[in-house]
């Protein structure tokens, strides 16, 4: 089963340090992502339709709302561990001069990109940190989070970035207003079994024209957008250590708690007892509940 060796949080969003034995569905999320193999077998993304090699010399890049899945590797019982970074557009963009000068949340030209030894000597840094059970993070991580992610979005001062459209920014937008219902009516009713059929007659669409218009207006289907609105909340309320996780499955409209364990473990690759309990003690300065 996949691990979580340890979970910080921070204005610039939750930096995890993952052991991996097992895919995960796809799914996407506000994050921009990004993964860097700190141990074990070479493995796999898949982001949108792009295989995406994970190595010591790739890194794998995933812009917000940007489908992608966790395919690990065909050996029985390897293992893989992977610096996951979920980092907030609205920090990125104020990390640092070149972040800031391109269009976010949507940084990442490519979805694999070569890592150089300076951002690979910075994510070992990271690694080793989240590693240590008895180690406090240092006050400039965040520094060190904005040079590493500068430094893999512009790999030199000379490298040109042409302007292009973002994807959809973290609070997924629509241009269609019968699809800014569906989002509205979506997260009014986060925990309730919404028949997406339902949604899209409360839009004045059938439900072929609504799956198709709902994609091609926001570039993820219904089902993975409802699928984010439920882990998000899931992360708010796991950073309560008080919050039974009995009480958060209810919440969320599961019938039974392992459903909920079944769905989290899917997305993030551990349960939710096991995300809990790997969120370090020492949340960072400015940190809020993970999202």
């Amino acid at each position: 089963m996949s691990s979580a060796i340890r979970i910080v949080a921070g204005s610039f969003g939750r930096a995890a340090l993952l052991e991996m034995t097992a895919p995960l569905v796809t799914h996407a999320h506000h994050h921009c992502h990004l993964l860097i193999k700190t141990g074990g077998a070479d493995a796999q993304f898949q982001v949108r339709r792009a295989r995406c090699p994970l190595t010591d010399s790739q890194a794998v890049l995933v812009n917000a709302w940007e489908p992608h899945a966790y395919l690990h590797h065909p050996i029985p019982g390897a293992t893989t561990e992977i610096l996951a970074l979920y980092i907030e557009p609205e920090w990125l963009q104020a990390a640092g001069a070149s972040c800031a000068a391109i269009a976010v949340p949507d940084p990442f030209l490519q979805p694999v990109c070569t890592l150089a030894p300076y951002p690979a000597w910075v994510a070992g840094c990271l690694a080793s940190s989240l590693r240590s059970a008895t180690d406090t993070l240092p006050a400039g991580v965040e520094t060190l989070l904005a040079e590493l992610v500068d430094a893999i979005i512009l790999p030199s001062p000379s490298a040109p970035r042409p302007r292009r459209p973002a994807y959809a920014p973290a609070a997924i937008t629509a241009h269609d207003a019968r699809i800014r219902r569906a989002i509205e009516i979506m997260r009014e009713n986060v925990g309730v079994h919404l028949d997406l059929g339902i949604v899209a007659a409360r839009c004045g669409l059938s439900r072929a024209h609504f799956f198709e218009l709902f994609h091609r207006d926001t570039r993820v289907t219904p089902a993975l957008y409802s699928n984010e609105l439920r882990m998000e909340i899931a992360f708010e309320c796991l950073a309560r250590p008080a919050e039974p996780i009995g009480c958060v499955s209810d919440l969320l409209g599961f019938s039974a708690p392992g459903h909920f364990t079944r769905f989290f473990r899917g997305h993030i690759g551990v349960t939710p007892r096991a995300f809990r309990a790997a969120l370090a003690r020492d949340r960072l300065p400015g940190a809020a509940a993970p999202r």
